[in-house]
């Protein structure tokens, strides 16, 4: 029965990029992934890892800005941990960019460098970088904007941590793991306040960990649907994003006996703003950002936004509480995705069974047996249970709980999880046909409902398995480099 509940995932297709109108012109902002499991790494598995990624599509060589984050913008990552769809522990990033100025002297006078090195880096906040951009990590317990929280702080000293240049090449950080050394040097152990153990903070520029067919998925489905799992290109290979990864001890998110918590990222900024006409001098200082906090992203479950919620709703989403959810319920009773693949495929029915119990289960409440917290206030996020111990690297399974892998997707998610396949699947029912008559799963359907439930849906492209991340915190990839230099070795 544990094996049938593993295919209760959202009914999203892909990681969340440019899903809303809004967003799509604020990517600093942007939120693409949104991961929550207990840590794998050895003897770490009295811990959770949160990790928010955002800013998509980040070419390699993006230069000569490359890609900050906003340090007029608010990133957080909250905890329900009483399934009363409201936040209890949240988690605050905020960023500062410092230009240190570097420059040169040409033809008796000095001048500014255009770059934001001025020669090989190594090391944190080393002299040859122009442009310092540092970070502060702040906890409030109950509703987020109730207090400015309590400040994490290293076991080594300090509350301010430094974020990592992003990799600009080879030349610049040495070739082979001259990056990831670099990168290294930037995972903090941190005091939480409230939590009895330390835990770890790493926030910097990754690879997209995502794979997907993003262009034949939104190009009417342009691909085969029932093919090989690897005969389309991964859309996101290329790219890179930046991540914002926590490792909290799971005892400091759990309460009230409850093993299971509910956890997503949200992106804010200030709603008003002063433009500078002509800008002040100096990196970052051409506007002056007031008022309250306004909520521009939201992501829990991959993607709901993107292909679940109406075009017309999408920027309202982004800007709507877990609480708030009982607004967008009809786009999760009907949903209109299995009636569009159903018109691009005849052969492929839709479920019949309105409304769709077997999504609410999956999207609002989450599963029997697996993540569904007792007397749950029905809402969108992604959901853990953390009495499930995690499964050593080696032997995950990338369909998850599917694959007997207890400790997978849909039970939080894992960097090496492959969801787009099993989303789809339940998209077109695959709930209703794996529930069996008896409805074992309790999610309101038979499979005489989803006729096209049982059939292998893919998208073509198959996640990498976790061997292929790493194996300690930040689990997550070494970023693409913007270029790669045989020079870089003799520099």
């Amino acid at each position: 029965m544990v094996t049938l509940c593993a295919i209760a995932a959202g009914g999203a297709l892909a990681s969340s990029h440019r899903e809303a109108p809004s967003i799509a012109g604020s990517p600093k902002l942007d939120a693409t992934d949104f991961y929550m499991f207990r840590s794998y790494e050895p003897a770490r598995a009295d811990y959770t890892t949160l990790i928010a990624d955002y800013q998509p599509y980040q070419g390699p060589a993006g230069g000569p800005n490359f890609y900050n984050m906003d340090p007029n913008g608010l990133y957080e990552i909250h905890i329900d941990n009483n399934a009363d769809s409201k936040e209890d522990i949240t988690f605050q990033f905020r960023f500062t960019n410092t230009l240190r100025d570097i420059a040169l002297p040409v033809g008796g006078k000095t001048v500014s460098i255009p770059l934001v090195q001025a020669g090989g880096i190594t090391g944190p906040d080393q002299g040859n970088s122009n442009l310092r951009e540092t970070y502060t990590v702040s906890v409030v317990r109950g509703p987020r904007r109730s207090s400015a929280g309590e400040s994490l702080t290293k076991t080594a000293g300090g509350s301010v941590f430094d974020k990592p240049t992003d990799n600009i090449g080879e030349k610049t950080f040495g070739a082979g793991n001259g990056y990831a050394t670099y990168a290294a040097q930037h995972v903090y152990e941190v005091n939480i306040p409230g939590c009895s153990a330390p835990g770890k903070v790493f926030v910097g520029q990754r690879k997209d960990p995502f794979v997907v067919a993003l262009g034949p998925i939104f190009d009417l489905i342009n691909l085969n649907p029932l093919g090989p799992t690897g005969g389309n290109t991964d859309s996101l290979a290329g790219v890179n994003i930046t991540s914002l990864e926590l490792e909290v001890p799971t005892a400091c998110l759990t309460a009230g006996g409850s093993t299971i918590i509910g956890g997503w990222t949200t992106a804010s900024t200030r709603q008003g703003r002063l433009i500078a006409n002509p800008p002040k001098s100096g990196h970052g200082t051409a506007s002056i950002n007031g008022g309250a906090w306004a909520q521009v992203s939201r992501l829990g479950m991959p993607l709901v936004n993107e292909v679940v919620i109406g075009l017309k709703d999408k920027d309202k989403f982004n800007a709507s509480q877990p609480s708030g959810d009982a607004q967008f319920l009809d786009y999760v009773t009907n949903p209109t995705l299995p009636a569009l693949i159903q018109k691009l495929f005849p052969s492929a029915p839709a479920p019949t069974n309105f409304p769709r119990t077997d999504l609410i289960a999956a999207f609002l409440t989450g599963i029997e047996g697996v993540n569904k917290p007792a007397n749950v206030v029905p809402s969108e996020m992604l959901r853990l249970n953390t009495a499930i111990a995690p499964t050593p690297i080696a032997t995950q399974n990338t369909l998850g709980v599917a694959g007997e892998d207890n400790a997978g997707f849909p039970n939080g998610r894992r960097p090496g999880d492959d969801i787009v396949d099993i989303e789809l699947r339940v998209a077109m029912g695959a709930l209703c046909f794996l529930t069996g008559d008896a409805d074992a799963l309790k999610v309101g359907c038979k499979p005489s409902d989803a006729p096209a439930g049982g059939a292998a849906i893919t998208d073509g492209v198959a996640q990498t398995p976790a061997t292929g991340f790493l194996a300690t915190f930040p689990y997550l990839n070494t970023p693409l480099p913007g270029a790669t230099n045989a020079a870089a070795a003799a520099r």
